[in-house]
């Protein structure tokens, strides 16, 4: 499927590597001008290479997404550069240190719910304040159905993503009205630095040891098809189901077709299942 983003302005976080990389190289294939976004140069300036040596075009923003004065210089930055932003990537993201409760470090619990939820949050409030007076915009925050299901020793990371598929689904009952467009989707489990470091840690040998099978088994995704998802919905193939938890392994066609429905029966939202 053809997707034309020509003239757009995309802004991607974690865009150095992995996941983020993949996402801005796919949104600039389809002619949008990509904003991206990390904390490391080095790394920024590698995406941007592929991407202009494949003749597309990006720019490199060094922020951390977890401070709000840098945000707003970023996005200032990033418009008077590039333009006014249309659509918005949140896919920073920080994997957290699994164990019990009651043996992990409250500092580092809480720095992933500072990368992965107040990030997310600050970059959605800088923008929507420019897209909500233009009255339009896409926003694609990366979640996980890691937030969907209580994983015993992953409280940090399923704890930030709860909260985060929960946001989206508030912002966009809030943005949609002035024509802008929020998501949450999962791009499925992929190899990325931050899955190598739980693999390899001490920590996530002794109480992830099921998560190494995922990827021994051949069960991983590849990072090209939560791309291809977040290219999609930049494009406007989904705005029907706004505010909704979408994954890389839908049917995307299909959900879009009946998406009144999903919407009627609240379907694919964050949803307590009363015990009668």
């Amino acid at each position: 499927m053809r997707i034309d983003l020509t003239g757009r302005v995309a802004l991607v976080t974690g865009a150095g590597r992995g996941l983020g990389r993949a996402m801005a190289t796919r949104l600039a294939a389809a002619g949008a001008h990509v904003a991206a976004v990390a904390r490391t140069a080095e790394q920024l300036a590698q995406t941007e290479r592929m991407i202009t040596s494949a003749g597309g075009v990006a720019r490199t923003f060094i922020a951390d997404v977890t401070d709000v004065d840098a945000v707003a210089r970023m996005v200032d930055d990033v418009e008077r550069a590039l333009g006014p932003i249309d659509v918005l990537v949140n896919n920073a993201g920080h994997g957290g240190t699994p164990g019990p409760v009651w043996e992990l470090d409250p500092d580092d619990w809480w720095r992933t719910q500072t990368v992965n939820v107040r990030g997310p949050f600050l970059c959605m409030r800088a923008a929507l304040a420019r897209m909500v007076p233009r009255g339009s915009g896409r926003i694609v925050n990366v979640s996980s159905r890691a937030g969907n299901v209580g994983i015993p020793y992953a409280s940090a990371y399923a704890t930030s993503k709860v909260a985060l598929t929960r946001l989206t689904e508030i912002a966009a009952a809030e943005a949609k009205p002035h024509g802008v467009h929020v998501f949450a989707i999962e791009p499925g489990t992929v190899r990325t630095a931050m899955t190598e470091r739980l693999l390899e840690s001490a920590a996530g040998r002794t109480w992830l040891p099921w998560y190494r099978e995922t990827f021994d088994t051949g069960r991983d995704a590849s990072p090209d098809d939560g791309a291809a998802l977040v290219a999609r919905l930049a494009a406007g193939h989904a705005d029907a189901l706004a505010g909704r938890f979408l994954s890389r392994a839908d049917d995307l066609d299909a959900l879009v077709a009946e998406a009144e429905a999903i919407v009627r029966d609240g379907r694919l939202v964050l949803r307590l299942v009363p015990a009668r």
